[in-house]
């Protein structure tokens, strides 16, 4: 490696690309502000309802409704319910049909601005702590969380100070009543915090869909609920447990990839990931990968690169091994992958910066090699595509991780892409000083192994988000055939036999919420799965079997290594990578995206919330997005 090349500038001057702009017709616009306002309404109305229950008017508010409603099909359990889940429930249907009219390409339009935009969502204020790298928009809504909770212990003390009685009790009994009480309000907020545990980590879901939150991000708002939840809940249950025991006092880097069929109207992202289950190894376990695979780099495949970092996946590497043996001996062993997703974001969201910076950590590149290759192929087929200038920061601990980056073949994606895009990449082997080879000579020693497919035997379209229309019709239907089953079971058992029982008039309503979700919502996924069969059998009359081999190939003029500066026995020094960003990109949007170790998001978040802190009108605006997934 030349000397001198550490010292030339990390980037060239930005290129310029034309924004891609498609008018929408005027009506669509209306509608979707309509159904904008009517969903953010009811939200705002939802929770400003759950923020006003823990006060007397609150209480009374909730007190008239049930006296209004009580009457009517499942009593107390039933008016508490459509008061509670409701507006969620109304929500998620409009927004299947908001989510339809949209359409799909206009979701991720640039707007039309001269100057960098400044982004909530994208600026990373805390780095350091318990939550990991939070952005504002993030911690907007821990504070509100909290803010509740503050609120409600407060509100429900001093309305149980004022409800105790100080002559018909002495001070232990008061005391006692008093936690006694606090403990069963706990429990309640807990209830509240509860019923948002689940809008985050529904696989496929219309909300998220909605507000452009991906699966894996949202899981660690799952986290976070999930925690302050049990807190809830544990101070409940300790209140109860202290008032109980007052009365008693006792690749050679370990790297495989795998490549898996797939019919071709499944859609994903190149930031999406699977959940994996291989049934030689075990019948329960489903682990998640990034896909590594553009959409566009094959129709009837998706491929994930896994690293050997516990048992399954050594395992899972060993049987690959011994089936890359068996099948040289003519004696091909059955490897059974199952699959579940892609999920992730909805939109590409990577397209809509025409300026990125794909920061990595080891395994790390994986989901960044999809976007390399979505771009590549978008700007050889004339595509709508954004980036132009694109910074790749790779860090790993040794030089034997290097051949990951031959897996995507740049040039026969998009021939002459250098003239179309500015690239450039940085890599840091940390653990060695000095390339262990002859100059650009990395030797290669993964293997790869093919498995035989059956035919009829790809993933089905079923999974994931899945389209749109059967989405939404699944989700309706669902909700029509509750509804249904609540007034015939009203109509033909609860009123003929005088059903009154709270607790099983609630287990009823319980049971015909699962019988819509396996009736009319089975029925609906039958159809579906008809429609795909259909759509399938298309497709293999056009071509009756596809394979891919996988090669790894060396790193040559052909590979991202001609573009490449490899820095030994150093780590990425952020402040100066960031630093001649902002010299040579000029006032721009820069979308920031990182997989790796916490501590390498948490490097990055620091660095991004310190150039927006003292950043000038000339500097670009840099926008923090983390692509992990962590439970």
């Amino acid at each position: 490696m030349d000397k001198s090349s550490v010292h030339r500038p990390l980037l060239s001057s930005r290129g310029s690309g034309h924004a891609y702009v498609r008018k929408t017709p005027l009506f669509v616009n209306l509608a979707k502000w309509i159904l904008k306002i009517a969903m953010g309404l009811l939200f705002t109305l939802w929770v400003a309802l759950i923020f006003v229950f823990p006060a007397e008017f609150g209480t009374e508010l909730y007190e008239t409704w049930v006296a209004a409603t009580s009457g009517t099909v499942f009593g107390i359990t039933g008016s508490t319910f459509l008061l509670f889940s409701g507006p969620i429930i109304i929500i998620a249907l409009l927004s299947v049909v908001f989510l339809i009219i949209s359409g799909e390409e206009e979701l991720h339009e640039k707007k039309t601005s001269s100057y960098p935009s400044f982004r909530l969502w994208t600026f990373p204020v805390l780095v350091d702590g318990p939550f990991g790298v939070v952005s504002a928009t993030e911690l907007i809504g821990i504070l509100l969380f909290i803010a509740f909770v503050v609120w409600a212990v407060c509100s429900y003390t001093v309305r149980i100070l004022n409800s105790l009685s100080a002559d018909s009790l002495t001070f232990k009994e008061n005391s006692l009543l008093f936690m006694e009480i606090l403990g069963l309000r706990f429990g309640l907020i807990g209830l509240f915090c509860f019923s948002f545990l689940f809008l985050p980590i529904s696989r496929g879901s219309v909300l998220l869909r909605l507000i452009n939150i991906p699966f894996e991000h949202a899981t660690k708002y799952h986290v976070w609920l999930g925690h302050l939840t049990m807190l809830l809940f544990t101070v409940h249950g300790l209140l109860y447990v202290v008032v109980w025991t007052i009365e008693a006092k006792c690749l050679p880097c370990g790297t495989v990839e795998l490549v898996v069929a797939k019919p071709e109207n499944l859609r994903y992202n190149a930031l999406s990931f699977v959940f994996l289950q291989v049934r030689e190894l075990s019948w329960l376990q489903w682990h998640p990968f990034s896909v590594s695979s553009s959409p566009m780099d094959g129709k009837y495949h998706i491929s994930v690169l896994i690293k050997v970092l516990g048992k399954w996946t050594e395992k899972l590497r060993g049987n690959i091994l011994k089936s890359s043996e068996d099948v040289s001996c003519s004696l091909p062993t059955k490897l059974t992958a199952s699959v579940e997703g892609p999920y992730g974001h909805e939109i590409p969201y990577h397209m809509t910066y025409e300026n990125l910076i794909l920061v990595a950590g080891g395994i790390g590149i994986s989901p960044f090699l999809a976007i390399l290759s979505d771009i590549l192929h978008s700007v050889h087929q004339g595509k709508p595509c954004l980036p132009r200038n694109i910074l790749i920061v790779w860090a790993v601990k040794k030089s034997n991780e290097l051949p990951l980056l031959s897996t995507i073949d740049m040039e026969s994606t998009c021939p002459s892409f250098s003239t179309k895009l500015n690239l450039q990449t940085l890599i840091y082997v940390t653990r060695e000083s000095e390339p262990p080879l002859e100059e650009g000579k990395v030797e290669s020693t993964v293997q790869s192994s093919l498995c035989p497919m059956s035919k009829g035997c790809g993933m089905s379209v079923l999974v994931g988000t899945g389209h749109n229309i059967w989405s939404g019709l699944y989700v309706i239907s669902s909700t029509l055939g509750f509804v249904i089953l609540i007034g015939l079971l009203d109509i033909l058992y609860i009123n003929p036999f005088d059903i009154s029982t709270w607790w099983y008039k609630g287990l009823l309503l319980v049971a015909c919420m699962v019988a819509s979700v396996f009736i009319f919502g089975g029925l609906v996924v039958g159809l579906w799965h008809l429609w795909d069969r259909r759509m399938s059998a298309k497709e293999q009359s056009k071509e009756a079997e596809h394979k891919k081999t996988v090669a790894h190939n060396d790193l040559d003029e052909r590979s991202p290594a001609n573009f490449t500066s490899i820095i030994y026995g150093a780590r990425p020094d952020f402040n100066e990578i960031f630093g001649t960003v902002s010299r040579e990109w000029g006032p721009v949007d820069v979308g920031v995206f990182v997989c790796g170790p916490p501590s390498l998001q948490s490097s990055v978040a620091k660095e991004i919330r310190s150039h927006t802190m003292r950043r000038q009108s000339i500097d670009p605006v840099f926008h923090f997005n983390s692509h992990s997934f962590d439970l």
